[in-house]
């Protein structure tokens, strides 16, 4: 059975991608690259707020390897991006 932190943890996540997809979808600006950006961006903010002091539940635990999943993603984003913008012939 789901304790009160997981299911905090889980309408705090929701309510952020849903307000991600409305807002980029307002803003005329969405796009999966955005979307998953922002909400890598709101996830950490999500963990890192309903995060307890005392003892880490064993599903907490296993949020580190969404997050390193995350951020190599975004890792990938950026470096793709990066090699858009830089001139041809800049790396060889």
């Amino acid at each position: 059975m789901a304790t009160r932190r997981r299911w905090q943890f889980i309408h705090a996540q929701v309510a952020w991608l849903l307000a991600t997809i409305l807002s980029l979808s307002l803003l005329g600006a969405f796009s999966l690259e955005l979307f998953f950006v922002v909400s890598l961006i709101g996830f950490l903010v999500v963990v890192e707020l309903t995060g307890s002091l005392g003892v880490t539940p064993r599903w907490r635990a296993r949020l580190k390897w969404i997050i390193l999943l995350g951020l190599a993603v975004f890792a990938s984003i950026v470096v793709r991006r990066l090699l858009e913008i830089l001139p041809p012939g800049v790396f060889g």
